[in-house]
């Protein structure tokens, strides 16, 4: 019985006020980030990204929305990439064009993960139950 009445429960509201903060913190970090690369770009000096908020909240993310976490998780495992292209100079102080496009690939990606996160955090939230059929939907095979 405590299984079916679990179904049809609300989602917690403390949850969802813990993962919204989650995504207003990732979210301003993601801005600071990218605020940083365009310092790099305007002076050529490298910079530190930070990766804190991320670190504190990634569990929340992973839990609350699935859908945009992998991309989160692949964006700030490339953080050390893009410090260390920064950090590379060529002849006369140059950059590299593979470093540059790891640093402008990394800058777009952060962009699009801070919509992606922001997207998925304003779509209302599953039931246990809708969660249930939208799994059951995908390991069932369809009939069409």
């Amino acid at each position: 019985m405590v299984f079916i009445t679990a179904l049809f429960r609300k989602p917690d509201p403390e949850r969802r006020r813990r993962l919204e903060r989650a995504v207003a913190d990732i979210d301003r970090e993601l801005a600071a980030n990218l605020e940083l690369t365009s310092v790099f770009d305007q002076t050529k000096q490298a910079v530190v990204l930070e990766n804190g908020e991320f670190m504190r909240h990634r569990a929340t993310i992973e839990i609350g929305l699935a859908v945009a976490s992998g991309a989160l998780a692949d964006l700030y495992s490339r953080i050390s990439d893009t410090e260390a292209a920064m950090e590379r100079r060529g002849p006369a102080n140059s950059i590299r064009d593979d470093d540059r496009r790891l640093i402008e690939t990394w800058e777009g990606d952060a962009r699009s993960v801070q919509r992606e996160l922001r997207d998925a955090l304003a779509r209302p939230p599953l039931s246990p139950l809708g969660t249930l059929l939208k799994r059951m939907r995908r390991v069932l095979p369809s009939r069409r």
